[in-house]
């Protein structure tokens, strides 16, 4: 369900970034700024479904084999595909990725992906408060960060 993005994908990860409802969660990038993550061997612009949804992985091929999860979103959120969409994400990092480790951060305001985050497996790692200026809602917040070891992902229910 997941496949690699093309510069014909940005149209729709802008307009879902854009969304007034994404705005204190998901950072604004403009097409060239995206398009550099189809370029970068150390990152993947990813298309859930038929655009349904994106995420951005970067670190890859650290030799910490430590991968971040840099930003996702869902077309149409609260429709219940949230669980499936994380868990297609998580197994291509640990499958496709060879992560060792995956990690994401979160707004500390963003409380339906912090209990999304918990459900398919993540760990709370820590709270940096007062952390980012969110210069679309003109306010400091928290970042919570996530993260996953293979070992807990090797554990949990296929």
């Amino acid at each position: 369900m997941l496949r690699a993005g093309t510069l014909d994908d940005i149209g729709f990860v802008r307009a879902v970034v854009g969304r007034p409802e994404n705005a204190p969660y998901l950072t604004d990038e403009d097409e060239t700024a995206l398009a550099v993550y189809l370029a970068d061997p150390t990152t993947r612009l990813l298309i859930w479904g038929e655009a349904r949804g994106f995420a951005i992985f970067c670190d890859i091929g650290k030799p910490s084999g430590s991968v971040c999860l840099m930003r996702l979103a869902l077309d149409a959120p609260g429709q219940g595909e949230g669980a499936a969409f994380l868990r297609a994400l998580v197994d291509y990092g640990f499958d496709s990725l060879n992560a060792r480790r995956l990690w994401l951060d979160c707004s500390g305001e963003n409380l339906r992906a912090q209990k999304a985050y918990v459900r398919t497996g993540f760990v709370l790692e820590g709270r940096l408060r007062q952390h980012e200026y969110v210069p679309r809602i003109d306010r400091v917040i928290d970042t919570l960060l996530y993260g996953m070891l293979r070992t807990d992902w090797d554990a949990l229910p296929r």
